[in-house]
């Protein structure tokens, strides 16, 4: 996603662009996505309240926060960063850039719509936060009210405010809404639509690229395209746009950047009308309830596990079980899927110049608001690309942190 819209952000600009990418276009983790536009989405992964429960979190096999034990070693220095970051200055000063990268994603994201002929995937419904009891409730008032200090609209809703907006769903205490929130009634629509206004004015090379060198004229890229043919490509400008599989290539640039991979699930149950009209977190069990063109898809949790370890048949079984905690008729499922986040510790993604040279860019580590911050990112890009100063926005977000 994060790629697909830098890409149509510069050939509007009018720049000659070429796409790499061995899979299907945009069909990563954007695709598997909630489908939320959250521009509610300012508090890191990394809190105090997370800190303090850490060790508990992730060593319990169903909390929504979990690692793979056979990555812990490995993961132990992501890990060590990660609990810096969710003390209470670091969580307060990264949930502040978080919102200003954040504000106006939804007219971005609306303009980017029409441009690409998608405008009917976008849903302006808001979204929801549910919340089973009233300790639940009154806990996140107070935390709501932080988010309002941020610029998040948000209402709070008891429970029979609730049923009237979502009588589908069974009775809770109340809600936190997000009025302004919007959402896309099928992610994997939208990424085609983005690829194909793409590929109508940008080279597509399907391939991986392994090695990237500075030469004095500008890049050079090497690697393979999918049928096992070697692959040269010189470049004037270079934007790493790789999500989770950015951080190799960001080194070769000369940027040590600690990303780690987040592996997210969903499972999806095929139904004419999903029992709900707009996501709804669970807040308890850390998933969304996503309402989506001829299904309903399950979509959550945070799993540490690196990128070679296949699927955990535990995670699926807990969104199964989750989702059936709400709607209790639900069959088995119709699919499920994992896909690779790629997290920073301090949840703030890498955008801007590489530490060696202006000729690379980087573009990835948006976590859980990849798909949020798709057009904004594109756009502190375009400016980089063609010599303006980007917002100030930007400085929270630049590899030269690390």
């Amino acid at each position: 996603m994060i790629g697909l819209t830098i890409a149509l952000r510069l050939i509007a600009e009018g720049r000659e662009v070429t796409l790499i990418e061995p899979d299907e276009p945009g069909m990563g983790a954007s695709y598997g996505n909630a489908g939320t536009v959250a521009d509610y989405a300012v508090a890191p992964v990394g809190t105090p309240d997370v800190l303090k429960n850490l060790p508990s979190l992730l060593f319990d096999r169903n909390s929504p926060l979990a690692i793979r034990h056979s990555a812990l070693l490995s993961l132990s220095p992501w890990l060590l960063k990660f609990a810096r970051q969710s003390l209470p200055g670091p969580a307060t000063r990264n949930a502040a850039a978080i919102a200003g990268l954040l504000a106006g994603a939804n007219p971005l994201w609306k303009t980017l719509a029409t441009e690409a002929g998608a405008s009917d995937l976008i849903q302006p419904r808001g979204c929801l936060y549910i919340y089973r009891d009233e300790k639940q409730l009154q806990a996140a008032s107070a935390e709501m009210e932080s988010r309002r200090a941020l610029g998040v609209q948000v209402e709070m809703l008891t429970g029979g405010q609730l049923a009237g907006l979502e009588p589908g769903l069974p009775f809770h205490a109340g809600a936190a809404f997000f009025p302004q929130a919007i959402f896309l009634s099928d992610p994997g629509q939208m990424m085609q639509r983005l690829a194909a206004a793409a590929t109508r004015s940008a080279k597509l090379i399907r391939g991986r690229i392994d090695r990237l060198t500075r030469e004095i004229t500008g890049v050079t890229l090497q690697g393979h395209d999918t049928g096992g043919g070697l692959l040269q490509i010189n470049a004037r400008r270079v934007v790493i746009a790789a999500g989770a599989h950015s951080r190799a290539l960001a080194a070769q640039a000369g940027d040590r950047i600690p990303l780690e991979t987040e592996r997210g699930y969903h499972v999806e149950w095929d139904m004419p009308q999903p029992p709900l009209t707009r996501p709804s977190c669970v807040t308890g069990r850390g998933f969304y309830l996503c309402p989506m063109q001829g299904r309903l898809r399950v979509a959550g949790t945070v799993e540490l596990g690196g990128l070679k370890l296949p699927p955990s048949p535990h995670r699926i079984a807990k969104l199964v079980a989750g989702a059936r905690s709400v709607f209790p008729d639900l069959p088995e499922p119709s699919r499920s899927w994992m896909g690779f986040r790629p997290s920073i510790p301090d949840s703030v993604p890498v955008i801007g110049p590489s530490k060696g040279g202006a000729e690379v860019l980087l573009a990835f580590g948006h976590g859980h608001i990849g798909l949020t911050l798709a057009p904004k990112t594109a756009a502190l890009i375009a400016d980089l690309v063609q010599g303006r100063t980007p917002g100030a926005e930007i400085a929270p977000a630049l590899p030269s942190r690390f």
